[in-house]
């Protein structure tokens, strides 16, 4: 489940079964944050290592990983026949953590700074919304002649020795949290002998593998107080070896899908059930960062606000572990498009996620023509320029583009609310001097997707107790 692109975001999440909402009632008074880090962030030198690409190359690849993660989820959905229009792909208190866009390195693209065990050992992890396992590159049982990580090592990553962390401690094959609750949510561990410790294998749809164990360990969280806070007994996993690309330039994944057991569920018991980020501009300068806020109240991104917090039902559990949304339409202009109830119906084969680890947004065909039609229709002033193999549709010389004469595109929500995101969100720079409709089509029965451009520029928060995800505009700053 892991693709990778420019400027992604990621990080949607939270429960599933068995969340204990009595949990809420005790809800740290200190927030948790994590900053995300972008992938040409000097925070990554000597850990990612990638070749000069052009930003059309970039989105070339940020479209080709958006597909792969589409196919995941329609993958989960029993949809595996769903797929692209293109047939060119093969396959592929409260907590401040800051969390910086990552290079593409898989399901989420962004990163967030992690310390595992007792003494913490710092580590860069894929934050991923379609993920229910945290887990990093790992060394168990060879004491201190624990040599590198088996797997492509391809960047200077960093290993997990577990050996040397007082308060790790594997999940054994006898105990009933492997029999029962990881069996239920990972379906099958690897088990030779009842004394070993439970194991995984991870096979992605792009084809990495990540092979390890279960295990039970302490993280360390940095309230927005400035004090630190340790998370003990988290489940992660110890992955011994790595295989293929999906993982390059990361020491692991932060689990943050909707399901027992990830980190997201037990950061929101522990934190008053909510989450929220603010995403900048996917093109903003690389020192600039943002943040995943588990717990609080919204008053540390009030003063950011440009506009009022309208919130919509969140569809927890009917597609886990993603987050869904009940869309009822889309509008360009102020005019209803004429799209079959269809395509938003879960029920029938459609439905739309909120997905940070997606960059673009991605519709189902049913949807996608007629909403390339209007916009086309919009931009037909300006030059079309010829498709160069590129991922989008349409594309046109933006030479004298006047953003203020394009109609603005509303998602609508069936409960009232609407998102209107900026043009440059839908109408994005691939290059000097031209512009492309970011839309990416998904064949039909199959699931729509707002992707982190999409959000960029809003503060989205989710408040998993009352299962309702609120937005509004940000300058996210």
């Amino acid at each position: 489940m892991m693709e990778w692109r420019l400027i992604s975001l990621l990080v949607i999440f939270f429960l599933s079964v068995g969340f204990d909402f009595h949990g809420f009632l005790f809800a740290h008074a200190n927030p948790i944050r994590l900053e995300l880090i972008h992938r040409d962030n000097p925070l990554l030198n000597g850990q990612v290592r990638r070749p000069k690409q052009t930003q059309l190359e970039r989105f070339n690849e940020l479209v080709r990983n958006d597909i792969i993660r589409h196919r995941i989820i329609s993958y989960k959905r029993g949809q595996w026949g769903a797929s692209t229009r293109r047939n060119d792909l093969e396959l592929e208190a409260s907590i401040e953590m800051p969390m910086h866009s990552g290079a593409d390195f898989g399901t989420g693209q962004y990163f967030v700074e992690v310390k595992v065990g007792k003494p913490a050992q710092q580590f860069l992890l894929i934050a991923d919304t379609a993920s229910e396992l945290t887990w990093m590159n790992c060394r168990h049982g060879c004491g201190n002649k624990c040599g590198t990580h088996k797997g492509r090592l391809l960047d200077r990553r960093r290993v997990f020795h577990a050996d040397r962390s007082s308060s790790f401690r594997p999940v054994p094959c006898s105990s009933e949290m492997c029999k029962v609750g990881l069996a239920d949510l990972f379906r099958s561990p690897k088990c030779p002998f009842p004394s070993t410790p439970c194991g995984y294998e991870f096979s992605y749809i792009d084809g990495s593998v990540a092979l390890g164990f279960f295990a039970n360990d302490t993280i360390t969280v940095n309230l927005t107080s400035g004090r630190k806070m340790m998370l003990d007994n988290m489940l992660i996993g110890c992955t011994e070896s790595t295989k293929g690309q999906g993982f390059q330039g990361a020491n692991g994944v932060l689990g943050l899908g909707y399901a027992n057991y990830t980190f997201a569920t037990t950061a929101a018991k522990k934190f008053g059930g909510k989450f929220s980020y603010c995403l900048v501009d996917h093109l903003s300068p690389k020192n600039i960062s943002n943040y995943l806020v588990f717990g609080g109240k919204r008053n540390h991104n009030k003063h950011s606000l440009v506009g009022n917090v309208q919130y919509t039902k969140l569809l927890l559990g009917v597609i886990p572990p993603f987050y869904v949304v009940n869309v009822s339409g889309i509008s360009i202009g102020g005019k209803m498009l004429n799209i079959t109830s269809d395509v938003w119906d879960v029920n029938a084969g459609g439905g739309t996620i909120i997905d940070s680890g997606t960059s673009l947004m991605l519709l189902a065909e049913p949807a996608y023509a007629p909403v390339m039609m209007a916009l086309e229709l919009a931009v037909s002033p300006y030059d079309r320029l010829v498709s160069d193999d590129g991922p989008f549709e349409y594309c046109f010389d933006s030479t004298k583009f006047n953003e203020s004469l394009v109609p603005k595109l509303a998602i609508h929500f069936a409960d009232g609310a609407r998102f209107e995101p900026p043009v440059k969100s839908y109408i994005i720079d691939v290059a000097p001097q031209k512009k492309c409709l970011g839309f990416v089509p998904v064949s039909w029965p199959g699931t729509s997707i707002i992707g982190n451009i999409m959000q960029q520029n809003h503060l989205w928060e989710f408040d998993l107790g009352c299962h309702k995800v609120g937005f509004a505009p940000s300058s996210c700053t």
